[in-house]
């Protein structure tokens, strides 16, 4: 649960904290060339293992198990509680399937997807159904033993989970009637045809007669918003889009995208370009595009991604709007994050060196972007000292941590979404899911250099030091509450990577004019949330600089929703920030270096 403090945070307290921090700086880990011959002999078992392994440190999961059932073994009352809750389940699975009892109550098979057509509520399905549903029921209450630290509970809770997915009913044929009837109505089509979509993904082969996926190419697909490259250095790329109107705010819109994702997630079909609306709407949009870095790269830290990325970008924009021109500043997802830190380091009494050039900003909009990782969701599961060391281990030897490797923990976070049901769709109905653009961007993956990967796990996950006043830009520490810009933030109410209660706590680490935003939605399609689409809904509301804190629960309670895309609301708010519009400036013939998408978003490497 999300901690509530009746108070907001004072400036002194976050003075005294400041003051009173001494942590050093996040380590990175020594030069593979460096390490003791005994040393690299487990870095390379350790990273030999990890693909096997999906990547989690074993002795991390085996911490959590052993928490658990030492705790589990030293309590014999709670060993009875839950042999007492085994046998009352256990008899009641029975009972069903025996027809002494009906089924489930009216309506709660709708709750779950899985089980949701008629069929399954036809004996043995129903059985079977109800079976697994008190299975999950024990799992609940086993999982959590009085006495185990919280991390190694919700480690246990969730791969418990982990595994009832994986044995539901639903995704074996032999037990799911939809699969079973599809099958028997086809004359076992539809099974050969799964078969058929199994042997194209373990072999990446395509064979005749299945459906060839359709293609999303960067720069004539997605990404196909006009624009010119106005600057580039070693890490980024920065994309200027021309004009849609012919007046336009003076206060251009500069874009921060995460570094572990390309940048057109913004600028996906014409349809649903965040970019090609923004523009449409009389503002003057920059994108910066990072660069997929490869081994060469593996010392790039934290510090050089604000120089070169956020600190390079403002300075380009400058160049080209004004360098007294205010900047509107948009971050999304951690590159919200490390914009948050620029405009902290920014703000502070001291500037880091080498910024004095730099345009103003005029407002600061973070998209599902933390802040305070305290309780950073499902995806704080995979971060503790032994995954981080592994992941060392890992990007030590090649550099960086490749997109595959990053993609496999986030699909344990939505593991019955985009694993198992996926799965049972098109191994055993013969169900090819529709390629989307959203899904052709999802697997364009980028990597991370190994320092920098480093740092910020360590910082920002483990220590939470910007939260608490010490994360260090120059090895100096920054506050947010330094930062007095109007802000806006938004949260997204399905989302496993910043969970909003989470993106929320932002109100408690600055007093400055906080809009908030919940929209329906997860990570990326709330996001991507175009006026139009379908079953849209937000919330927003405004509290005031040095307003009194409200909680994220009492705050949801009591802001009223509206229906639709929350992109109409912020393009107001940014439209109340600015200036008379004017015509838009041309870009100087020297610095139009290539067409938009760009050279850096073309980049792929094979992992």
């Amino acid at each position: 649960m999300v901690k509530t403090p009746t108070a907001a945070p004072t400036r002194a307290r976050r003075r005294r904290t400041v003051a009173a921090a001494a942590a050093p700086a996040a380590a990175a880990p020594p030069p593979a060339d460096a390490e003791p011959a005994t040393e690299r002999l487990d870095r390379l078992l350790h990273a030999a293992a990890a693909p096997w392994l999906g990547g989690l440190s074993p002795v991390s999961l085996s911490l959590a198990w052993a928490d658990w059932a030492w705790h589990l073994g030293v309590s014999p009352g709670r060993q009875m509680e839950l042999a007492a809750r085994a046998a009352q389940l256990g008899i009641d699975t029975w009972r069903h399937a025996a027809g002494l009892d009906g089924d489930t109550p009216a309506g709660a098979a709708d709750e779950d997807p899985r089980f949701r057509h008629p069929d399954w509520a036809q004996w043995p399905f129903s059985a079977w159904r109800t079976g697994f549903r008190n299975a999950e029921a024990f799992w609940r209450d086993a999982a959590r033993q009085p006495g185990m630290t919280a991390h190694h509970a919700q480690v246990t809770d969730f791969f418990a989970r982990q595994w009832l997915d994986m044995l539901t009913p639903a995704n074996w044929p032999a037990t799911n009637p939809v699969v079973l009837r599809e099958a028997a109505a086809s004359g076992g089509a539809t099974l050969a045809k799964g078969a058929k979509h199994l042997v194209e993904d373990v072999t990446g082969v395509p064979l005749p007669g299945t459906d060839a996926p359709a293609r999303f190419d960067v720069g004539r697909d997605v990404a196909v918003t006009p624009g010119q490259v106005v600057w580039r250095n070693r890490l980024i790329e920065l994309i200027r889009y021309d004009a849609g109107t012919a007046t336009v705010h003076p206060e251009p819109v500069l874009v921060i995208p995460s570094w572990i994702m390309k940048y057109y997630i913004l600028d996906l079909s014409p349809h649903n370009s965040m970019v090609r609306w923004l523009v449409g709407q009389g503002h003057t949009v920059y994108m910066l595009s990072w660069r997929n870095p490869d081994a060469a790269d593996r010392d790039l830290t934290m510090d050089d991604y604000l120089r070169l990325g956020v600190f390079d970008a403002l300075r380009a924009v400058g160049r080209v709007e004004g360098a007294k021109t205010p900047v509107h500043a948009m971050g999304y997802c951690l590159g919200g994050t490390l914009l948050a830190i620029g405009v902290a380091a920014l703000a502070r009494p001291e500037p880091p060196p080498d910024t004095g050039d730099l345009p103003p900003l005029a407002t600061m909009t973070l998209l599902a972007a933390q802040t305070d990782f305290s309780e950073p969701g499902e995806l704080g599961l995979f971060i503790d000292e032994s995954q981080i060391g592994l992941l060392d281990d890992i990007t030590k030897g090649q550099g960086y941590l490749s997109g595959e490797q990053m993609a496999g923990s986030f699909q344990f976070l939505h593991s019955r979404e985009l694993v198992w049901t996926r799965r049972m769709r098109e191994y055993l109905l013969g169900e090819r899911e529709q390629a989307s653009d959203l899904m052709a961007w999802n697997a364009d993956h980028t990597r991370m250099p190994a320092r920098m990967h480093h740092e910020y796990l360590v910082a920002l996950y483990l220590r939470n030091e910007l939260a608490t006043n010490r994360y260090r830009v120059a090895g100096r520490p920054v506050s947010l509450n330094d930062v007095t810009l109007p802000i806006f933030a938004v949260g997204t109410q399905r989302d496993h990577v910043s969970p909003w209660r989470s993106v929320y706590e932002l109100h408690r680490l600055t007093d400055a004019e906080i809009t908030f935003v919940l929209t329906t939605g997860g990570h990326n399609a709330g996001i991507v949330s175009e006026p139009g689409h379908p079953r849209r809904r937000h919330q927003v509301g405004t509290r005031a600089a040095h307003g009194p804190w409200v909680g994220s629960h009492a705050w949801e309670a009591a802001t009223p929703v509206v229906d639709g895309s929350w992109w109409p609301t912020w393009q107001r708010w940014l439209a109340a920030h600015s200036s008379t519009r004017r015509r838009p400036k041309p870009v100087p013939a020297s610095m139009r270096l290539a067409p938009a998408p760009g050279t850096y978003v073309l980049v792929r490497h094979r992992n």
